[in-house]
């Protein structure tokens, strides 16, 4: 088995696709509708699979807002710069969260990142961006 990709509900598609891809870096691998049951999917990654797992954006038409609950976590990104990646993502109008530092009791640098619906991201700093996961350089 493998992880193929993670679903968040989103209140706005369009916003979303913008944030995964401008701010992150993201490419929109695919788009599809079900005017049957009346909700629109947008995959968004930095490959497709099955070489890397996918974001998928699910919006259900006439929902903008989904409540957090306490169970979701965030999702995790490799970074080989986290200062620059997290300049970069600000000045993409990205809302940094946790300035980059070590995480406590530890020497892992990472920041926080919360994308429009209010989804945390998370940026861990490592140098294995050449195996295609995480933000590229740019």
């Amino acid at each position: 088995m493998r992880l193929l990709h993670t679903m968040l509900r989103v209140g706005d598609l369009q916003r979303s696709i913008d944030f995964y891809t401008k701010v992150l870096g993201m490419k929109l691998l695919r788009t599809s509708e079900n005017t049957e049951y009346k909700y629109s999917l947008a995959f968004v990654g930095y490959g497709n699979n099955p070489d890397h797992a996918e974001i998928e954006l699910t919006y259900n038409w006439g929902v903008d807002k989904y409540e957090m609950g306490t169970a979701y976590g965030h999702i995790a990104l490799s970074a080989e710069d986290i200062y620059k990646t997290c300049e970069q993502v600000r000045a993409a109008g990205g809302n940094i969260t946790r300035e980059p530092g070590p995480v406590l009791g530890g020497t892992t640098v990472i920041a926080f990142i919360t994308d429009p619906d209010g989804y945390k991201v998370e940026l861990i700093q490592r140098g294995d961006n050449e195996s295609g996961g995480g933000l590229t350089k740019q």
